[in-house]
């Protein structure tokens, strides 16, 4: 699996992200729901073997124990995890962050980000957060710290925070489930990534919308420049296989 550096993040991960939280809200998802606890470490453990070293999770989806399951049978340095915070206190901040950290059974999250954003001012309305979350970075619980966002407004904010290094953003080329048409997102996106954000990309296959045409898709997004990454919320091994041989059609397989 070819791998790549998030902007300025200085962090490498695979380009295809597997993603644990498909219809995923207040501790579950497919994944959790339909794998279990044992089914999901599996799974976890067979895209690592297939090259799939970049993991997506977040409080909300409950994967965190499924993680850990799968941590413990694995190099830590070689996996990049990602969870999201919707507290909005710099003390649920902290208290997330520390409580995350156990549950994933980790001495470090490679990247928190400020999960669904939808306010317009939110760079001075969750000020004390950021600051929140940059004091867990410099005592060495995260490694990057970012947003992600279900508003235009709060995209277009996230690309001009100097505080902001990662952030998932929702982009298809139908505009299914996106904070705006692909023609107004790509541009702030092309400013996230000139800025040194680094970016990896949801609902690439629109929310299962888009599976008919799931090359176009994945090649539309895998051709934006600003694009580092993909996240693609996997149910099953065959989901797996297929993802990756797509992947390696498209951007070749390194050697």
């Amino acid at each position: 699996m070819q791998q790549v550096t998030l902007g300025s993040s200085g962090i490498e991960v695979s380009r295809l992200c597997i993603g644990t939280g498909t219809v995923g809200w207040n501790g579950s998802s497919n994944q959790t729901r339909q794998l279990g606890t044992e089914g999901l470490i599996d799974l976890l453990c067979y895209a690592y073997d297939s090259g799939v070293r970049f993991w997506d999770t977040a409080d909300q989806y409950g994967s965190h124990p499924h993680v850990r399951g799968a941590l413990r049978m694995l190099p830590r340095d070689q996996v990049v995890i990602t969870t999201k915070t919707t507290s909005r206190t710099p003390a649920g901040i902290k208290a997330d962050v520390e409580r995350f950290l156990r549950e994933l059974g980790t001495d470090y999250a490679d990247i928190v980000l400020l999960h669904c954003l939808t306010e317009h001012d939110w760079t001075t309305r969750y000020q004390d957060c950021m600051e929140a979350l940059t004091a867990c970075k410099d005592r060495g619980m995260i490694r990057a710290v970012g947003v992600s966002c279900h508003d235009f407004e709060a995209f277009k904010l996230a690309a001009v925070s100097p505080w902001v290094e990662v952030v998932l953003a929702r982009i298809n080329y139908a505009g299914v489930s996106m904070d705006a048409s692909p023609e107004e997102v790509i541009p702030v996106m092309d400013e996230m990534s000139v800025r040194g954000k680094g970016i990896y990309g949801m609902k690439v296959y629109g929310a299962g919308k888009l599976l008919d045409d799931r090359r176009r898709a994945l090649e539309f997004v895998l051709d934006l420049p600003s694009v580092a990454a993909i996240v693609l919320g996997m149910e099953n091994k065959a989901e797996v296989d297929e993802n990756v041989e797509l992947m390696e059609s498209l951007v070749g397989v390194p050697v």
